[in-house]
């Protein structure tokens, strides 16, 4: 059986070769995006995905558009979000940030820590989150008239089970896109585009002799989802080139490993943002010349007496400038 299965994909991936349907092997069954990835690297990663040997900015993923869910929904396919989170990880290339339906949990935690629910040392609070330097937003456009597209074509030529279920695509065409925008300026710096007509994909991929997918909503269980998969990736993989030829984009970012650290050893507290006016919590509070309470003290502060914020922290303190002069100030001594 294994024989047969092997015979029937280099058929078949040999007709599509000829009629220059595909450019890219990526093996037998499953879905173009498999495999998993986490701090020590990506596992059985997916075939053909840009990479880095670096992170070159954190990116949030937007879920696209409710009309866009809805049609893909037709298909019986979740928001692709999931798989995108996955190629952007398994790729290395940016730090992926959470903006989805993870961060209501994220602000409950922080709620339980401000109300005082959550155990001492849980240290969860402000000032702990990377932030997001791009959004990715991508959508799906799908022409359903004249059903058959690339798969009619093929599945005409091969008839039987094998052209059936190549010819069972029920649109003509889907054509994707991705877009990149700085979550700073709001300028749109990269786009990529792609179609099931267009993207490096093998049909070997939607013929799905064995799924050996990871439950990516759908996308590594039907035709649709396999076809839609593959355009996403040739996408994604145009948005990482735009930003390796544009090193004014890149951002100064650690590898996963050391922002995931990162996180637990930041200290929470309160988020000052540069010219911020911050004031002490209590009088007498003191600034000190150096971020180092047995540094000479330069001024000694009342309670009400008003400080800016200048941008810099350093071992629990931060710079201030004030009427009585600038220095170093306990972070938790201060409040806006």
């Amino acid at each position: 059986m294994k024989t047969l299965k092997f015979a029937l994909f280099a058929l078949l991936a040999g007709t599509a070769t000829a009629q220059g349907l595909t450019e890219m092997t990526q093996g037998e069954g499953g879905s173009v995006v498999s495999g998993s990835a986490g701090p020590s690297g990506a596992q059985e990663a997916t075939e053909g995905l840009e990479t880095c040997q670096q992170p070159m900015a954190a990116l949030a993923v937007q879920e696209p558009q409710s009309y866009v869910i809805s049609a893909l929904a037709r298909y019986k396919l979740q928001s692709p979000t999931s798989l995108i989170r996955l190629l952007i990880q398994q790729s290395n290339c940016f730090i992926v940030v959470e903006r989805g339906l993870g961060m209501r949990n994220m602000q409950q935690e922080r709620s339980l820590a401000q109300s005082g629910a959550l155990r001492e040392g849980s240290n969860i609070g402000g000032g702990q989150m990377v932030a997001a330097d791009f959004v990715l937003t991508p959508a799906v456009v799908f022409s359903e008239k004249d059903a058959g597209g690339i798969g009619g074509a093929l599945g005409a030529r091969l008839g039987g089970t094998l052209g059936g279920l190549i010819g069972g695509l029920k649109f003509k065409e889907a054509q994707t896109s991705m877009l990149l925008v700085d979550a700073r300026s709001g300028v749109q710096v990269a786009a990529a585009e792609g179609s099931s007509k267009k993207a490096d994909l093998n049909l070997g991929v939607l013929v799905g002799f064995e799924d050996v997918g990871v439950g990516l909503g759908g996308y590594d269980k039907t035709a649709e989802g396999k076809v839609i998969a593959a355009s996403l990736t040739d996408n994604y993989n145009g948005i990482v080139r735009s930003i390796k030829n544009a090193p004014s984009l890149q951002r100064n970012v650690g590898n996963l490993t050391e922002e995931a650290a990162a996180g637990g050893s930041t200290a929470a507290g309160q988020v000052f943002n540069v010219g911020d006016v911050v004031r002490p919590k209590i009088s007498n509070v003191k600034i000190y010349k150096q971020p180092d309470q047995n540094s000479p003290v330069v001024t000694t502060l009342g309670k009400s007496q008003e400080m800016i914020y200048m941008g810099e922290d350093q071992n629990g303190f931060i710079n201030v400038e004030s009427g009585s002069g600038g220095g170093w100030i306990k972070r938790v001594l201060v409040q806006r």
